[in-house]
């Protein structure tokens, strides 16, 4: 049987609350329980909500309730990066992949065509507009930015 691991995955786009911490404390007691790993990745890549101070509320949250991790940014392991944002590299050649198997595509509108897009009961909902761009077309968009 493998190891178990259980990740807490808060992001820095608010204070550690105590529906986090909360949280924070059933994956820490399972893997605890199973003899396994508690692993914090921190998953900071809504850079536009970030807020200043609350990765260092969140490492001290944890700390101060004895909820110490096996693995994270901080101490390192053996199936880092711990943060998303540093994560990125290894995520694009995944989504390559899926676009070249046809299983995604490339999506060029602005923030606020997407913002605007909503089903009858006003949730946002993607229309595919992107979906029909050639690959030629997809990359010749990247290139020119």
């Amino acid at each position: 049987m493998e190891k178990v691991r259980t990740r807490f995955a808060p992001s820095p786009t608010g204070f550690m609350h105590l529906g986090g911490l909360r949280t924070a404390l059933y994956a820490f007691l399972y893997a605890k329980h199973n003899g396994g790993d508690f692993i914090l990745r921190i998953e900071d890549t809504d850079r536009e909500r970030y807020v200043e101070g609350a990765l260092d509320v969140i490492y001290s949250s944890l700390l101060s309730s004895g909820l110490f991790y096996d693995e994270g940014p901080d101490v390192g392991g053996d199936f880092g990066p711990y943060t998303q944002s540093e994560r990125k590299a290894m995520y694009l050649d995944y989504a390559k992949q899926l676009i070249d198997l046809g299983g995604a595509y490339y999506c060029f509108c602005s923030k606020e065509r997407l913002e605007s897009l909503t089903d009858e009961n006003g949730n946002r909902k993607y229309d595919k507009h992107c979906l029909k761009i050639s690959k030629e077309e997809a990359e010749k968009r990247i290139a020119n930015g």
